[in-house]
């Protein structure tokens, strides 16, 4: 799969941290000098890439490349185990990198505190012999795809969903993650951990196979997940395989593929699959929608949110209409009435806002913020939920 060098010998020191690795006749010493001299990209150092992360280190990985803009925060300790307490607020990939270098001091970790597009991929993922997968959104999942196949990378790809995760290896000669989701959903419609929650222990499980299917492929051992898509639902324990063929009409590893360089547009597919021609949003902050209820204001304060998230908080005089449901009420609202749309961050209502807007509803606010902005600006006893 991979043709790295293993002529880089082991030092003493090595050879006793990863003794039961030597016992292996599979891997031995020729494949832990391979180990040495892999490099890996990790994409996301959030649920799926702090297990990955650690076993890859644990295993002398030589080269690690962690790569994510977002900080800690008190609501990812439930799952990324990388992190404390006292991390929360701090850059996730230096946290992640000072982590690692204190599990395994003999590695070369970088931290790449950026947030991969289209201008950076090929500078951040070049040289990589293997990436590994752990973004939560899918315009990132296309473009590691994307750059997989042109920059000739297989890619280990991750995602879960709740209860539920998924994993498949990707080669660069196909299949790749465009024959298994040719057309990216609209934004919204598939909701991310910090909206739909998650299982706190099943990140750690589909993290912790990525890790086994890179090292595969490093080694050139076994039968990595080529060809196939491994299913596993956490509440019941079971795990399903499903073949994934390489799709001949696949816009990028197909017979004639038709993507020249690496892009951002699937971004914009997503963010525009419902909203075409439309191009303004307003925003209202949370002490300005503060000052309409205390004044009595005529307009509607609708919640996108799930059921469950509106039992735990929710701001007063809000009306729960989850963002799934919001083209069966559409005939349920005026659509010249003042409307304010939020949620829990303000990303999916201004999706729900957008969706209107593209059908004819004229008066509409986003909360910017959502119940998290409310909870700092205005109500600090109200749960971030």
């Amino acid at each position: 799969m991979t043709n790295i060098s293993s002529t880089t010998d082991l030092s003493s020191v090595e050879r006793e941290r990863y003794a039961r690795h030597l016992l292996l006749p599979e891997l031995g010493l020729v494949g832990q000098k391979r180990l040495k001299a892999a490099t890996v990209a990790v994409v996301g150092a959030g649920g799926l890439g702090c297990p990955a992360l650690q076993y890859l280190a644990a295993a002398g990985v030589g080269t690690i490349h962690i790569i994510d803009d977002d900080t800690v925060d008190r609501s990812n300790l439930q799952r990324q185990i990388l992190y404390r307490d006292s991390d929360v607020g701090q850059p996730k990939a230096e946290v992640a990198a000072a982590v690692l270098r204190a599990q395994n001091p003999l590695l070369h970790i970088e931290a790449h505190r950026v947030r991969l597009v289209a201008a950076n991929a090929a500078a951040l993922l070049r040289g990589a012999d293997v990436m590994v997968n752990g973004a939560d959104n899918f315009p990132t999942r296309y473009l590691v795809s994307d750059a997989s196949v042109l920059l000739g990378i297989p890619h280990v790809h991750g995602a879960i969903h709740r209860f539920e995760g998924e994993v498949s290896v990707f080669l660069p000669s196909g299949p790749c993650y465009r024959c298994l989701h040719p057309n990216p959903p609209a934004l919204g419609t598939v909701p991310s951990c910090s909206e739909a929650g998650v299982l706190g222990v099943l990140p750690g499980l589909v993290g912790a196979i990525q890790a086994t299917e890179t090292l595969k492929l490093l080694l050139g051992i076994g039968l990595p997940l080529v060809g196939r898509l491994l299913l596993l639902d956490a509440l019941t324990l079971r795990f399903r395989e499903l073949r994934l063929p390489r799709n001949p009409a696949c816009v990028a590893c197909g017979n004639t593929p038709s993507l020249p360089e690496l892009t951002d547009n699937t971004a914009v597919q997503c963010a525009t699959k419902y909203t075409t021609g439309v191009t303004t949003m307003r925003e209202m902050t949370p002490t300005e929608l503060k000052v309409k209820l205390d004044r009595g204001d005529d307009f509607l304060l609708i919640d996108v949110r799930e059921p469950n998230e509106f039992e735990l908080c929710r701001i007063p005089g809000a009306r729960l209409i989850p963002l799934n449901t919001v083209p069966q009420h559409m005939g349920d609202l005026d659509q010249d009435a003042e409307i304010v749309l939020q949620c829990r961050s303000g990303r999916r209502s201004a999706d729900a806002l957008l969706f209107l807007q593209a059908n004819g509803f004229t008066n509409l606010w986003n909360l910017k913020g959502g119940i998290l902005a409310w909870a700092d600006d205005i109500d600090p006893t109200m749960a971030k939920y």
